[in-house]
This record gives structure tokens, sequence and C-alpha cells, in this order.
């Protein structure tokens, strides 16, 4: 795994943002999860200001990891980067904005759940995939079966993870990290719930310690 993948892995939970107003909640909400100990977030293109957003939280918390999420098209891998990215992630597996990621020299994981889809992961050289929507998808006991022909990849399950469940998909060695957006839903960031979402990361902290140590 290369360095940004293997810090992500560190840190076991990957909080999932769409931000509508980053101007106002992007450094707040930045501030909020690095004291929670959670120092990554994945700001999704399904808001109309996302490379805003990934600008004014990576500039608020340098420390920060950034990434892109419901990345479509490699113009937006473009206005990713330019605001600053460190990773780029896909809801499903197009080659062409693999290929291009990897020609910008950037970690890029894509959404795969399917044996074909492993197939055509493998033949790009990747190593970590997205699975996504986790749960909708056959959740933990497909990744593991997926893992039997496939044991070069390491998994971050995203889609219906929650404090509920997000021990059981960590205890699995496949799953190298969880996204969510239960520690940042529109409720708590509209409302600037701050000590709530760093609640709810020293929460996910806590279980991943737990799960890792033993």
């Amino acid at each position: 795994m290369d360095a940004i993948s293997k810090r992500i892995s560190e840190i076991g939970v990957v909080p999932v943002i769409k931000l509508n107003h980053p101007q106002e909640d992007a450094a707040p909400l930045a501030h909020a999860l690095c004291a929670g100990g959670v120092p990554v977030a994945e700001v999704t293109f399904r808001a109309a200001g996302a490379a805003e957003a990934i600008r004014l939280m990576s500039e608020a918390c340098p420390e920060m990891l950034v990434g892109a999420g419901t990345v479509l098209t490699t113009d937006q891998v473009d206005q990713a980067l330019e605001a600053g990215a460190k990773f780029i992630v896909t809801p499903g597996l197009d080659p062409d904005i693999v290929t291009y990621c990897q020609g910008k020299g950037v970690p890029v994981f894509p959404g795969c759940t399917t044996p074909t889809e492993y197939h055509t992961a493998r033949k790009l050289g990747l190593e970590v995939l997205k699975f996504f929507p986790a749960e909708q998808s056959g959740g933990l006991s497909k990744i593991k079966a997926m893992s039997a022909p496939f044991p070069m990849f390491k998994i971050m399950p995203t889609g219906g993870i929650s404090l509920k469940n997000l021990k059981e998909y960590l205890s699995s060695p496949v799953v190298c990290a969880c996204g969510g957006s239960y520690m940042v839903t529109a409720d708590l960031i509209d409302n600037h719930k701050w000590d709530e979402i760093t609640a709810l990361c020293q929460q996910s902290v806590a279980i991943v310690k737990e799960v890792r140590n033993g």
C-alpha cells in the first residue's frame, strides 16, 4: 500500500461528507473531526461546492488527509487535485478514471462489489478497493467470500456502516478501514453540532483501537 492508504488504514474510519455550505461549515467540521482523532475526510462531489470544501478543510487542518468522493469524471479529478485532495474515491470501477489518477500519482479507491470488477481492479494494479454500497451488496459475508479468490485486496466498505456494525467490519483482516456518514450527518453539520461530531469520532476511534489492540 502507498503511504496515504496506509495512513487511512491506521485511522480506520473515513467520514463521508456532503457539504452544502462549505464557506460556513468546512473549517469547523475539519477541526471537529481532528479533535475526535479522525484526521481524514472523503468530501463527495454530490454537492456543488465539493472542491471548495476540500480546499477549506485542507487549509484549516493541514494535517488532515482530505480526499474527494463520488468522483465521476476526470474533470472532477482535476478539480479535486487543484483543491488539494490527497485521494480519489469513485462509486464504481471506471478504468479511465483509475488510469488517469495513476498517471497523476494520486491514490484512487473505486467501488467494486463483483468478481468481474475485482478482476479488472487486479489488472489495473490496485491494492485497496471501496466496497459500495456495503450493506446493500451483501455486507461483510460477501466481502469475506470475495477475498478467497482475491486475497491481494484490502477493502474499505462504505454504505450502511454505523457504530452498531463498525466493530464487526473492522474485525475482519480483509477490511483496512470503513467509510461512513453517521458522524457527519446533515443534521449534525447543518445545526453545527461540532461537539457531537467530535464525540462520535472518539467513539469510532475507541472501536478501532479495541479491535486492533485486542
